[in-house]
């Protein structure tokens, strides 16, 4: 299971987080507390998705800490980085408030519907079109695009 899915959980947090370090240690708490639970979770039907909900729990819990702190840091183009045209997503999704952002990488990055991100992040698919909508709103705002969708999730 672990192997199965880390690297594409990581992937998946990185773009909710901003950061792969911060998603690389969400995803292993999340793993870590899988294992403590593992006679109740083991059973369930999508175990990775119980992973990546505690994950992402877990970095929305961090995030709000820091954000108590001090301000966020930009994500700097260093070497290994993240450059152009990503730097520039990965700046505006981090000016997205964090349910957008998570419903957003869900459902677009994972490829969820609506309802399993509703399901993951524990809302109503109402909800869930309103961040998508917001969400997308938000990005094309700030990377100086058309929102070509319409309404659509």
């Amino acid at each position: 299971m672990y192997r199965a899915s880390y690297s594409r959980l990581v992937g998946q947090l990185s773009v909710v987080t901003t950061s792969r370090a911060e998603a690389e240690e969400a995803v292993q708490e999340a793993f870590a507390r899988l294992w403590v639970r593992w006679d109740q979770v083991g059973g369930y039907e999508n175990v990775e998705a119980w992973v990546r909900r505690v994950a992402i729990n877990v970095a929305i819990g961090r995030w709000r800490r820091v954000m108590r702190e001090r301000a966020l840091p930009v994500a700097s183009g260093a070497a290994g980085g993240p450059t152009g045209p990503d730097l520039d997503l990965l700046r505006a999704l981090r000016r997205v408030p964090v349910q957008q952002r998570s419903a957003l990488v869900l459902h677009h990055v994972v490829g969820l519907s609506v309802e399993e991100v509703a399901e993951e992040l524990a809302s109503k698919p109402g909800t869930v079109k309103s961040w998508l909508s917001r969400g997308r709103a938000s990005l094309a705002g700030l990377l100086g695009c058309a929102d070509d969708e319409q309404g659509g999730s």
